[in-house]
């Protein structure tokens, strides 16, 4: 997000704005409540278990059992106790002494006095039964009036909330969220639909104006996913970046950055934030990219800490759709009457191809040489690449793909939804004809299609006779297609995952996956025989040879997979050859660590970890001349690099998660734990943003009559880091 936005904003918004409200504390009507309603009182959430003089109590909160003295008359202490460590219990509190209110009908004026000073009166508005206008204005039976000392009241009888009232703050924050994890734009809150919602679920809210949660809410969102990012990255022990470009729609001229950041903290726990979403401009080349990337890097503290930085491998001037099965037509809208053509992005109209040509042709040069040797390929954009020319190598099996097509959009739409689940169960919702946004890419369509034809009898029985129907050759060049890029579907999971899922995870795949996934590629396509459809089995053997098997001669990529607990050098072929290539990547890696950097990790580690008291020295252990026939103990010798790789290949694989291993043998192998912090940072699998950015540009292609929204850098910016703010 654009910096300059960040500073305007004011101190008061940097805390969560539930800790900006000025909660009112309990308050006494002057004239007591009616006895036909139950009273509220804030000490239901704890027991008193001592009662003095002067009304003085000592109460243990039901939820902690925190022991809390006040006076009865006097409980600001309990509602603040509530309020900062149960907002559940306290929001329960408040929506009871709401419901309370409301049931006052028909009973004298009230007053009470709030702590701003301000004397609000309540005055009982008349049931519709009266059939008069009442003294409140408003017919709603139990409908409260008021008059304000400050002026103002609500109309339709209905008491409004104050801008600082806890209902109306949670529900203007409940509405920033729904605006940032569907990237709606913000004029929806004026939308009179959507007010005559809100005034349906909660007449008593105000709704927020437009301008208000533009220049007010999200930025201060946003302010705070920013401070607690850079306390993190401050702390942690080693980090890496990926860099996302994206190129917003079809013939658009503008676009967005992303800089995302993947580091370890200091209980081994690794951790994504998106450091920022910068627009960029159909002028933008990869010099100026670099620019505002290095200075989102010095913004956040993270200049020249970053172990790697993984940037696509194909810096595209336009965004490609996804990878889909060429011909393969599958309903994209709710109704099934709109239909998305999937051509695999390999139009010119769409796409200019991997940034080669027009005018960016510099673009790779100085994405090459601003990055240098820290930059690493996104292993899985390389792994769609792969099938994407594999794909556009065996044009003919589009034809059949496309009846496939038929077929299935006929099927769901004759068969039962309850039939249809027992064979595309998890990849079909919202009904027949539908399957979600996410089986729109080439490994969920093959899924889908897996299904199909394990199932094809039953299906065409239950369908009925149909002249879509596919024949014994379409079946068989079907099933070689999907047995031929089954690998590549597991392989896509193993390193891609649910990122829909992932929004509210901090899931991480790291390079250690890489290296026995080509090798098993590899393997696959070595023993796989396609008689129907050659073309494909030579198109993927090129590309996995061109664009995946440099990395089987990598050093970084040999000594994450050999630091991988479950790996080790279990997949090598020439163990004592590669063992001796990790050993030079250790020495290389241990030695690139400055003492700075060392003593640097060894002071965070110090503030992060508690220091154990010190042992009590035994008075034996004291030299003195009684105990001078005992020999003295040799000093331990610490291991060097190459003994603890030798006592670490040693021991057995375990699946054992390889960062709660390290964690738990970094004393065992200091030096291995160092370089291992280090090369886990870096990730196999696309970011968050990037998964984003496609479901933006599916939600917001001008040909759908959609409203792009206002700073939508913002939106995505906290859509990313959603579960930093929110969960």
């Amino acid at each position: 997000m654009n910096g300059g936005e960040v500073g305007t904003i004011p101190q008061t918004r940097i805390f969560s704005l539930r800790s900006q409200v000025d909660f009112i504390p309990e308050q006494r009507y002057c004239s007591a409540p009616m006895a036909s309603v139950s009273k509220v009182s804030i000490l239901d959430y704890f027991n008193i278990v001592f009662e003095g003089e002067n009304g003085k109590i000592e109460s243990n909160c039901k939820a902690c059992g925190t022991r809390i003295q006040a006076k009865r008359s006097v409980t600001s202490n309990f509602v603040t106790h509530l309020k900062r460590k149960h907002p559940a219990m306290y929001d329960d509190f408040v929506k009871r002494k709401d419901m309370k209110r409301e049931g006052y009908s028909s009973v004298p004026l009230h007053s009470f006095t709030t702590n701003g000073g301000n004397t609000r009166y309540t005055v009982p508005i008349t049931t519709g039964a009266t059939g008069g206008g009442g003294a409140g204005g408003g017919g709603g039976i139990g409908g409260m009036g008021t008059l304000e000392g400050v002026g103002g009241r609500s109309g339709g009888g209905v008491t409004k909330f104050d801008r600082h009232d806890p209902r109306q703050v949670l529900i203007s924050e409940a509405i920033t969220k729904m605006i940032v994890r569907d990237l709606q734009p913000v004029s929806i809150v004026e939308c009179q639909g959507f007010q005559e919602l809100l005034q349906l679920l909660e007449p008593r809210y105000t709704p927020e104006p437009q301008q208000y949660i533009q220049s007010q809410l999200l930025p201060a969102y946003a302010y705070q996913a920013q401070l607690a990012t850079r306390q993190a990255l401050a702390a942690a022990h080693a980090l890496s970046l990926s860099l996302d470009l994206w190129r917003g729609f079809y013939g658009a001229s503008s676009g967005y950055l992303g800089v995302t950041c993947h580091f370890l903290a200091s209980d081994w726990q690794m951790h994504s934030a998106l450091l920022a979403c910068l627009p960029l401009t159909d002028g933008s080349s990869g010099s100026r990219v670099l620019a505002e990337f290095d200075e989102v890097c010095h913004s956040h503290g993270v200049s020249g800490r970053a172990f790697r930085v993984v940037a696509d491998p194909f810096p595209a001037t336009r965004t490609e759709r996804p990878c889909c099965l060429p011909g393969f037509l599958v309903p994209a809208g709710q109704n099934g009457n709109d239909t998305e053509a999937v051509d695999n992005g390999n139009s010119a109209d769409q796409d200019m191809r991997n940034g080669h040509g027009g005018e960016e042709g510099d673009w790779e040069d100085s994405w090459e040489q601003g990055l240098g040797v820290s930059r690493v390929d996104c292993f899985s954009r390389s792994l769609e690449q792969c099938v994407r020319e594999g794909l556009h190598s065996c044009p003919q099996i589009s034809s059949t793909l496309a009846k496939a097509a038929c077929f299935y959009n006929y099927i769901t739409s004759a068969v039962p939804p309850e039939k249809l689940s027992q064979v595309f169960d998890g990849l079909m919702t919202g009904g027949p004809g539908n399957i979600p946004d996410a089986a729109r890419d080439w490994a969920s369509q093959l899924k889908v299609l897996r299904r199909l034809l394990d199932s094809v009898e039953f299906l065409e029985e239950m369908s009925g006779p149909e002249e879509i129907a596919l024949g014994g050759t379409e079946r068989a060049l079907l099933t070689e297609f999907a047995d031929t890029l089954e690998p590549f579907t597991e392989a896509w999971d193993m390193v891609h995952g649910d990122r829909q899922a992932d929004l509210q995870t901090d899931r991480h795949v790291s390079i250690s996956l890489a290296l026995p996934c080509v090798l098993g590629l590899r393997k696959h396509l070595s023993e796989t025989s396609t008689p129907h459809c050659p073309a494909l089995l030579l198109g993927l053997n090129q590309a996995v040879e061109r664009l995946l098997a440099p990395v089987l001669e990598n050093p970084l990529y040999i000594t994450a997979t050999t630091l991988d607990p479950q790996f080790k050098l279990t997949w090598s072929s020439s163990p004592d050859w590669h063992r001796q290539v990790v050993l030079e990547e250790l020495s290389k890696q241990t030695t690139a660590s400055s003492p700075v950097d060392l003593n640097t990790d060894l002071h965070q580690q110090s503030q992060t970890l508690p220091i154990p008291a010190p042992s009590p020295v035994s008075s034996l252990s004291r030299p003195c001349k009684l105990f001078s026939f005992i020999k003295q103990r040799p000093t331990t010798q610490a291991k060097s690099l190459e003994q603890e790789l030798a006592v670490y290949l040693r021991e057995e694989p375990t699946d054992e998660e390889a960062l709660h291993y390290w964690r738990r043998k970094a004393i065992d192998f200091p030096l291995l734990a160092q370089v291992a912090k280090r090369a886990f940072t870096i990730p196999a699998c696309g970011t968050v943003v990037e998964s984003i950015f496609t479901t933006a540009g599916r939600l917001l292609l001008p040909e759908r009559g959609h409203v792009i929204p206002k700073n939508l850098e913002t939106l995505i910016y906290l859509k990313a880091n959603y579960r930093l703010l929110w969960t």
